[in-house]
């Protein structure tokens, strides 16, 4: 089916997109706060998708509402809560590679809740490289660059809840909602949920900071590409593939996040981290052989 092939292309470039984010985020922390970032770039991203479908803005279904709302907690105030901060305690490479385990927990969660996504033995076996890679990239940060574990548990929490997240997603889209509409719901519920921490901690944005070119362009990215459109794709995404096999590919996140950082923000790659990359890589296409022998 074109259904599948067009999943992994949007799984693929949504990944892509994302894993370049930890980057523009850690860029913006200099003078801006976590929840700063996080208001700014989904009322961006929620605008930008009425823009582009105003329809239905109006439209409510009391049984949607609750999925929507708990998938706008989740998915939106919760998890990019968790990372944003994470990103101020330690290095966007060691974010984006400790949320790239993801995976697993999708894996076990969609397993029990969700009909005709079962864990197979390549799934595992994809995870145990996968994971290892993983592991010896974070070791060989830590040793070196003494890393706060707080910012490491940060990351490992917000790994969980984009699991729920996912799992969430799934059974959204079997209401048949058009993607753009689901995807603003969970926007707006998720800007709700965020008032009351901007709020509490008395935020005050100072946009005058825009007029720096090069943060005006990362919040663009992260507001309009990473959010209005990445969300949409991404969401489409697991209703192409479900939701173990899409997330398989944040497992790619490691290799483009230490990239970026180390062309962006200096941060070191070592050959400890480069064979943890390449390890990382293997488990993804041994999951992604799995995915073609279970639909031929």
């Amino acid at each position: 089916m074109k259904r599948r092939p067009t999943g992994h292309i949007l799984a693929f470039s949504t990944s892509l997109i994302w894993s370049t984010t930890f980057v523009s985020t850690k860029y913006l922390l200099q003078v801006f706060t976590p929840i700063d970032i996080l208001f700014i770039r989904f009322i961006m991203g929620f605008i930008t998708l009425c823009i582009i479908y105003p329809r239905e803005l109006l439209k409510f279904d009391k049984k949607g509402e609750l999925y929507f709302a708990a998938a706008g907690l989740t998915g939106v105030t919760m998890y990019y809560l968790l990372e944003n901060i994470a990103l101020t305690y330690t290095l966007a490479s060691n974010v984006g590679i400790i949320v790239s385990t993801a995976p697993i927990f999708t894996g076990i969660a969609a397993h029990f809740f969700l009909p005709g996504e079962g864990l197979h033995k390549t799934f595992f076996i994809g995870f145990i490289l996968a994971i290892s890679g993983i592991i010896l990239i974070t070791l060989n940060n830590s040793f070196n660059l003494h890393i706060n574990p707080l910012g490491d548990l940060l990351a490992v929490a917000a790994a969980i809840i984009w699991a729920v997240y996912s799992i969430l997603t799934k059974q959204i889209a079997v209401m048949n909602y058009n993607m753009i509409t689901a995807t603003r719901k969970m926007f707006f519920y998720g800007l709700l949920f965020m008032l009351p921490i901007f709020y509490y901690q008395g935020s005050v944005i100072d946009f005058t900071e825009f007029t720096n070119t090069n943060y005006l362009l990362n919040i663009l990215f992260l507001g309009i590409g990473a959010s209005a459109i990445c969300f949409v794709t991404w969401n489409l995404a697991i209703d192409y593939l479900g939701a173990t096999d899409c997330t398989a590919y944040i497992y790619l996140g490691p290799v483009i996040t230490i990239t970026t950082a180390a062309v962006f923000l200096d941060e070191k790659i070592s050959v400890t981290t480069i064979i943890g990359c390449i390890l990382t890589l293997s488990g993804l296409l041994i999951s992604e052989n799995r995915f073609t022998r279970k639909h031929t």
